[in-house]
């Protein structure tokens, strides 16, 4: 147990939190000076699946809500924007809020079903969810089916195509990313929050004091998948393409991995888990096709010796971060 108090504790939070996205934040302006627009677009791919991963981190990591069809709502969200730009409706005004009512339904109905099990059963029936979205997309033949949907063009802004502007959306993508850790946070230091970590940790004792955890886990999950589709949106116009394998199983695993390797519990650690997946992805995948066989043991190792995954590394380290 840290003999630290939490205002030093929440200091030392703060000041990971400060770093990494002091970080986000002067990288267009090195990029620039280097002339390397790679890296511009590769952090903002980091930064679409960071958004992912925090709201994967606020049910896995202080719900105990091991979801393996969190991508799901990835692809929806991509799907959502990608659709009514191809019915001629670019602007964000209608777009945003498509995407998060039809990600925040889908997150309801399925939700609603599958926090009535638990253990595996949950990974399972959100896994068999998540799989049903997937072939789903697979089937929209007028929108691409398994060969994905183009987009021509990113989504405007009343009217206004800043957003083709690679500066402006990668500024647009990390703001997003800022206002889903900081909501993130508010939620888990929260009363709602701290009744989503007392169901994690005893849930009868919940039970005993008149606190039933299931419509607070079910609120927890319907935020996640709505960020996960804010998530999706950005990577649409990311890309400027969807696909069905924004959805797929292995996605989902990637998050899971993203999330773990990060550091559980801690909402700074899926940030820094996506940076360091997908980086570890780009470097590796340059000197083997069999890439993973060199990620797997060095994830065993964070995890078996790592305790508290690489944000322990950072000086926000550990918790709630």
């Amino acid at each position: 147990m840290s003999t630290q108090s939490a205002p030093a504790r929440l200091s030392r939070e703060l000041i990971g939190a400060l770093i990494v996205f002091a970080l986000f934040a002067g990288l267009p302006i090195l990029a620039d000076a280097m002339g390397d627009t790679f890296v511009v677009f590769f952090t903002i791919r980091i930064m679409v699946f960071a958004i992912a991963a925090v709201s994967l981190s606020l049910i896995l990591g202080y719900g105990a809500m091991v979801s393996f069809g969190h991508a799901a709502y990835l692809g929806l969200g991509a799907y959502c924007v990608a659709i009514l730009a191809e019915h001629g409706i670019w602007d964000v005004t209608v777009s945003l809020p498509v995407t998060l009512a039809v990600c925040g339904l889908f997150a309801l109905v399925t939700g609603a079903i599958s926090l009535k099990t638990r253990g595996v059963y949950f990974i399972m029936i959100t896994l068999a969810f998540g799989q049903m979205a997937y072939y789903t997309a697979t089937s929209l033949s007028a929108y691409g089916g398994d060969d994905g949907l183009t987009m021509w063009g990113r989504t405007e802004i009343l009217g206004s195509t800043a957003l083709g502007d690679r500066t402006v959306f990668y500024y647009v993508v990390l703001g997003c990313l800022l206002t889903c850790y900081l909501l993130a946070r508010m939620i888990v230091a929260s009363r709602f929050g701290r009744v989503l970590q007392g169901a994690k940790q005893s849930e009868m004792r919940l039970r005993a004091i008149g606190i039933d955890p299931y419509a607070y886990r079910l609120i927890a999950y319907v935020i996640a998948g709505m960020m996960a589709g804010l998530a999706g949106a950005l990577l649409a116009n990311a890309a400027e393409f969807v696909s069905p394998a924004y959805m797929s199983w292995h996605r989902s695993g990637e998050l899971i991995v993203m999330v773990v390797l990060g550091g559980l519990g801690s909402l700074l650690g899926a940030i820094v888990g996506a940076a360091s997946f997908l980086v570890l992805e780009e470097v590796l995948s340059h000197f083997t096709e069999h890439w993973r066989l060199i990620f797997g043991p060095f994830l065993v190792l964070v995890v078996l010796f790592g305790r508290g995954g690489l944000i322990s590394l950072l000086p926000g380290g550990r918790k709630n971060g």
